[in-house]
C-alpha cells in the first residue's frame, strides 16, 4: 500500500463552538451523501486519503484554514453526523482524539458485526498503520489522534495525527487500502507535515536489507520521498495572504457569483432565488464534491465559502451557511425521490466555474474582497470564537 499522503500544519489550541460544531457536522454529512449518490460510497475514502482535499474539505466547512484542529473537528464532525446514517451509505467511522482512538479496535468489531467484514484483519491493520507512524517512520511527531474509516465493500482509510513539541507542529497521515501490499514497504498513501530533515524511516522500501538484517538505521532523502507521497505543508500565519490562494479560481468564483448572476445562465436556473453570497459559497461547496485531485493544490482558497472560527480570512456567515446546507440537504432528499435536478444544478456550478477560468484573468484586489467580506459579516450573522458580528455604527459606539 502507498501512503495516499501527508500534511503538516501549526498547532492550534482552542474549541470549537457549539454553534460551528452543529453546522460542520449537517455540511459534512450533506457532503459526503452528495459524493456518495454521484461517485459511489469508496470514493468517499479516496477523497479522505487527500491531504490536499481533506484540508480544502476543512476549510470551506468554516474551521481555521491551515491549523491542527482542522483534523480532529471535521473528523469528529463526520464521525457524529455520518454514522447515523452508516448502513444507508456503507461508510462507518471508527477511533478519533486521545482515548477514543484506543478504542477503535472495540469499534471495528462491532461495524463488522453487523456488515460481515473481517474484523480481526481490519483491527490489524489499524493497529499496524499506527505503529508505522509512530514507531517504524521515526520523524519526531508522537501520534494523539487516529481515525479508521471502513466501507461495507471492505475498503479502508485511516487519517492519523502526531504533534512535535520541539517544531510546534503536527504532522497529518493519510492511508489508502486501494493499493495495500505491505505495512513495511512504502505504504503510505500522503504524510501532511513541515520537513525536519532526515528521519528513520523503517517503513520505506529501501529499508528492506536492514528490516532483515541487524536493524541498521536508515535514513532516507527528504527530497525523494517527497517526489512519491503528496506533502501538504501550511504556513504559521493565521491570515489568509494572496500567496495562499489561486487568485485565478477565486476569482471566477466571485465574478460568478458577484457580477454574472446565475439568471444569466440556463445550465443554473434551478439555482435561481439565491442570493450572489450564498452562490459564492456553493460554487466552492460544489468544488469540493466535483472537483478533480488539482483543484486542492490551495485549501486556503476554500476558506472564502464560510470563513473561519478565528475571523480569518473573515467571520463565519451563519446564515449563508445555513442556506447552504439546506440547498445541499434539498438536493439530496429530491434524488431520493428520483428527482437530481438540482443536485445536477450544483454539479454544474463547479463546472461552469471551471469553463470560465479559460479565459478570466483576475483583476480583483484581495484585501479589498476580504475587507468587504468584513464589512458585510453583520449581514452574513457573522460570528466568531469571539462572538457576533455588529453593525458599523455599534462598533463604532463600543469604542466610545
Amino acid at each position: 500500500m502507498k501512503r495516499s499522503g501527508n500534511a503538516d500544519l501549526p498547532l492550534h489550541y482552542g474549541y470549537v463552538p457549539t454553534w460551528l460544531a452543529e453546522r460542520m457536522a449537517k455540511l459534512g454529512l450533506a457532503i459526503v451523501e452528495n459524493i456518495v449518490a454521484d461517485y459511489g460510497t469508496n470514493e468517499v475514502l479516496t477523497r479522505l486519503s487527500d491531504p490536499f482535499w481533506f484540508q480544502s474539505m476543512g476549510a470551506v466547512m468554516g474551521m481555521d484554514w491551515h491549523s491542527s484542529g482542522i483534523t480532529t473537528s471535521v473528523m469528529g464532525a463526520l464521525k457524529r453526523s455520518v454514522n447515523p446514517h452508516s448502513k444507508e451509505l456503507g461508510i462507518y467511522i471508527c477511533g478519533g482524539k486521545g482515548k477514543h482512538s484506543t478504542n477503535t479496535p472495540a469499534e471495528l468489531l462491532k461495524v463488522c458485526n453487523t456488515t460481515g467484514l473481517d474484523g480481526n484483519h481490519l483491527v490489524k491493520c489499524s493497529k499496524l498503520s499506527a505503529k508505522v507512524d509512530n514507531t517504524a517512520v521515526q520523524d519526531g511527531f508522537q501520534l494523539y489522534t487516529h481515525n479508521f474509516i471502513v466501507s461495507n465493500t471492505g475498503q479502508w482509510c485511516v487519517i492519523q495525527q502526531g504533534m512535535s513539541d520541539v517544531t510546534r507542529t503536527a504532522r497529518r497521515y493519510h492511508w489508502h487500502s486501494e493499493s495495500l501490499k505491505s505495512f513495511v514497504d512504502d505504504p503510505h498513501t500522503s504524510i501532511y507535515g513541515p520537513n525536519t530533515g532526515y528521519i528513520l524511516n523503517m517503513a520505506d522500501k529501501q529499508a528492506e536489507p536492514s528490516r532483515n538484517g541487524v536493524m541498521q538505521i536508515a535514513k532516507e532523502n527528504p527530497d525523494l520521498m517527497l517526489k512519491e507521497i503528496k506533502h501538504l505543508i501550511m504556513p504559521s500565519h493565521h491570515d489568509v495572504r494572496a500567496e495562499n490562494v489561486d487568485l485565478k479560481r477565486l476569482g471566477t468564483v466571485l465574478w460568478l457569483a458577484q457580477e454574472k448572476q446565475p439568471q444569466d445562465f440556463e445550465e443554473l436556473l434551478l439555482l435561481q432565488g439565491l442570493g450572489p453570497r450564498t452562490l459564492q459559497s456553493l460554487a466552492l461547496v460544489s468544488e469540493v464534491i466535483h472537483g478533480s485531485p488539482s483543484r486542492f493544490k490551495d485549501p486556503a482558497r476554500f476558506s472564502f465559502a464560510h470563513g473561519g472560527k478565528d475571523g480569518h480570512p473573515f467571520p463565519v456567515p451563519t446564515k449563508v451557511y445555513d442556506e447552504t446546507i439546506g440547498v445541499l440537504q434539498t438536493a439530496v432528499y429530491k434524488s431520493k425521490l428520483g428527482n437530481s435536478e438540482k443536485s445536477e444544478a450544483i454539479k454544474r456550478l463547479h463546472t461552469v466555474a471551471v469553463r470560465a477560468e479559460q479565459d478570466f484573468i483576475p483583476n480583483a484586489n484581495f484585501d479589498k474582497v476580504i475587507e468587504e467580506e468584513r464589512k458585510n459579516s453583520w449581514r452574513y450573522g457573522g460570528r466568531t470564537v469571539f462572538g457576533k458580528e455588529r453593525p458599523p455604527q455599534q462598533q463604532q459606539l463600543k469604542l466610545f
